[in-house]
């Protein structure tokens, strides 16, 4: 799933749109919040500058706007997938959880991690 990190001055919905066009090469139109996720057991180490941080993510609903989707130099595999071949597919169980939130809980929204 397409994501970074927001740009200063930029919203968290336009960091989305943004993320998303740059990984996939798609443009799309945020119509909701899937979810907000974050896990306290799990905290990001950056050695660079011996920061470290517990991240969390925002899901969004999106609406298709426009474009193919393209590999980037950030992505090495960008296709649409039928939600039938989801279970096909490998990854993290934190994505996992997500995709299927979003697909069985579109009208309400907690943090399903929690604590």
């Amino acid at each position: 799933m397409p994501g970074g990190a927001q740009d200063p001055g930029e919203s968290l919905t336009r960091t989305a749109v943004r993320e998303t066009l740059e990984e996939t090469g798609v443009t799309v139109r945020p119509i909701g919040v899937s979810g907000i996720y974050t896990d306290p057991r799990h905290v990001v180490h950056y050695t660079s500058n011996d920061e470290v941080r517990q991240e969390f993510t925002i899901v969004y609903l999106a609406d298709y706007v426009s474009g193919e989707p393209v590999t980037s130099s950030e992505t090495t595999q960008v296709e649409w997938v039928p939600i039938d071949q989801l279970d096909g597919l490998p990854m993290d169980r934190s994505q996992r959880m997500r995709i299927e939130w979003a697909l069985n809980h579109a009208d309400t929204w907690i943090d399903p991690i929690g604590d």
